[in-house]
């Protein structure tokens, strides 16, 4: 049984969870990855969800604003050991119910090319393959992609 639970960028579990995150990035994409840390900060979050089974936290994923009617969906995380099981559809739907409580219709996301687990994942969940938008459009490698929320 898991608990999603809604929290700020602050949360502790949070800030762990996207410190394993980072590490498998770093695994992922070498030293290409720097290039995306400056978008990658938690400061410019709105939203955080945690994932937990039981008291240990599992998995996360977070949102900002992009504009009046767009969030972008940021830090999707689930440990390696809870993935496969429906963790990360219950993050995903909690953001995107946060997003239209404040007002969203819509959501993008970046994911990359090295990534196809993650791509499949989004494509299961209603995301469909975009233009690249600002900063991404000028980095090799990402795929962008967007849902309508309403």
């Amino acid at each position: 049984m898991y608990t999603i639970s809604r929290t700020n960028r602050n949360n502790p579990d949070f800030r762990e969870l996207i410190k394993e995150l980072d590490s498998y990035l770093n695994g992922q994409y070498n030293e290409n990855q720097s290039q995306y840390d400056i978008y990658n900060g938690a400061d410019s979050l709105d939203a955080v969800v945690v994932a937990s089974e039981g008291d240990n936290p599992v998995g996360c994923g977070a949102f900002r604003r992009i504009d009046e009617q767009t969030i972008e969906i940021k830090r999707m995380f689930v440990q390696t050991d809870f993935r496969q099981n429906g963790v990360g559809g219950l993050i995903m739907e909690e953001l995107e119910s946060w997003a239209i409580e404040d007002g969203y219709s819509a959501a993008v996301l970046e994911t990359g090319e090295k990534q196809p687990e993650a791509k499949s994942f989004y494509e299961n969940h209603g995301y469909a393959i975009i233009p690249n938008y600002p900063p991404y459009d000028k980095m090799p490698g990402s795929i962008c992609m967007r849902k309508e929320l309403i």
